[in-house]
């Protein structure tokens, strides 16, 4: 396994433990605050998997995530 290959799926692994932790603090979150936060974290792991887990890649996936599931409105 390359290198680059390994780093990624550390990077994915790592941020699927942190967003499965922090979900369970969300008991009292608005549904946009959830959607928020579940965008983030699919963001990060997103970014860092297309930019090879590089920092900027994580961090610009979650910014952009964090903002399409704060747009996000369930259906009623």
């Amino acid at each position: 396994m390359n290198r680059i290959h390994s780093s990624s799926m550390g990077i994915m692994r790592l941020a699927a433990i942190a967003a499965l932790l922090s979900l369970t603090a969300c008991a009292g979150m608005s549904t946009q605050d959830k959607n928020t936060a579940v965008g983030a974290g699919a963001g990060a792991v997103v970014g860092a998997v297309l930019t090879g887990g590089s920092t900027a890649g994580t961090v610009g996936g979650a910014a952009v995530g964090g903002v399409i599931g704060n747009q996000v409105t369930p259906k009623k």
